[in-house]
C-alpha cells in the first residue's frame, strides 16, 4: 500500500463514520444563552457545553461538514495520483518540469499535497516509514519503451529484394 491508498483507506472510514452519524436532515445550532447545542431536525438538545469555542466545533463538525471535506480530499486524491513512465512512479499531479520534462515528484510517496493532506488524516513516520514505496516495472529484454545499442544493432538489415518488378525503377539495384 502506497501514500495514495492510505490516504483513501483513511477517508473511506472517516466518510463511513460521518454517513452512520448522518440524520435525514443535518440542522446544528448554537444557543448562545443556555450553552446548547440543538439538533434542528429532530428539535432536541444535542449537549450542554459552557467551555468557550467548543460549541463552535461541535457544530462545524457535524457529519455533512465532515461528509464535504471527505469529497474534497477525494478530488485531491484525482488528480494526485501515481503515473508509471517506465523510469519513475511519479505523481501525475505535481507534473513535469525543465527542459527535459523531468517528473518534479519522482515517487508517489514524496507529493507534498498528498505529504500534507496524510498529515491532516494522522500520518506517523513510522506509519510513513511502513508504506511501499512504488516502483515502476523492470524493462523486459525487446521490451519497445527503451532500446540499447544491442536492440538496434540486432535488427535485420532491410533488404530490397521482395519488391514488386513493377516498382522497380530504371537503375534498380538489389
Amino acid at each position: 500500500m502506497d501514500l495514495h491508498a492510505w490516504i483513501t483507506q483513511q477517508v473511506d472510514e472517516t466518510e463511513r463514520i460521518a454517513r452512520n452519524h448522518q440524520q435525514p436532515s443535518p440542522r446544528w445550532e448554537y444557543d448562545h444563552f443556555v450553552h446548547e447545542i440543538r439538533d434542528l431536525h429532530n428539535a432536541g438538545t444535542v449537549a450542554n457545553v459552557y467551555l468557550d469555542g467548543t460549541a463552535a466545533h461541535i457544530e462545524h463538525n457535524d457529519p455533512a461538514a465532515i461528509l464535504r471535506r471527505c469529497e474534497a480530499d477525494r478530488r485531491i486524491l484525482a488528480i494526485h495520483y501515481a503515473v508509471e513512465d517506465g523510469y519513475f512512479t511519479a505523481c501525475d499531479g505535481c507534473g513535469t518540469a525543465g527542459i527535459c520534462d523531468d517528473w518534479v515528484t519522482e515517487n508517489i510517496n514524496d507529493c507534498p499535497i498528498l505529504l500534507a493532506l496524510a498529515h491532516a488524516h494522522g500520518i506517523t513516520d513510522e506509519i510513513l516509514a511502513s508504506l511501499d514505496r512504488p516502483t515502476p516495472p523492470e524493462p523486459q529484454p525487446g521490451d519497445s519503451r527503451r532500446l540499447g545499442l544491442g536492440d538496434i544493432l540486432a535488427t535485420p538489415p532491410i533488404t530490397t529484394s521482395q519488391v514488386p518488378a513493377a516498382l522497380r525503377g530504371p537503375r534498380w539495384k538489389p
